[in-house]
């Protein structure tokens, strides 16, 4: 496990904001079908800024790494996760589809 407080502190926050528990709970409480799926893994299927890799740098008796894909800990990891879902799901969201980060 690495330690992002030190990156995280001087990370520029991201503001997206995230959906409110009680709005979805009201979308879901008008829905007549329901079904769930759980992302395993979520943040490794995003790509890292090209460039910004050695920023997640880290160091084992095995050798120096660095990320490729968004490790979890980095402070703007739900943000730009729930900005993707939004992108890709942007012409069904609300209508068919609500999403909750439950990390």
């Amino acid at each position: 496990c690495v330690d992002y407080r030190g990156l995280n502190k001087i990370t520029i926050k991201n503001r997206y904001p995230l959906p409110l528990i009680s709005g979805l709970l009201d979308q879901l409480g008008r829905a007549k079908v329901y079904t769930k799926i759980d992302l395993r893994g979520a943040y490794n299927l995003v790509r890292i800024k090209g460039g910004d890799e050695w920023k997640t740098a880290f160091r084992t008796r095995y050798g120096h790494f660095e990320y490729n894909v968004m490790p979890l800990g980095l402070t703007n990891a739900p943000a730009i996760f729930q900005h993707l879902m939004n992108d890709i799901f942007r012409e069904f969201w609300d209508d068919l589809v609500v999403g909750y980060l439950d990390d």
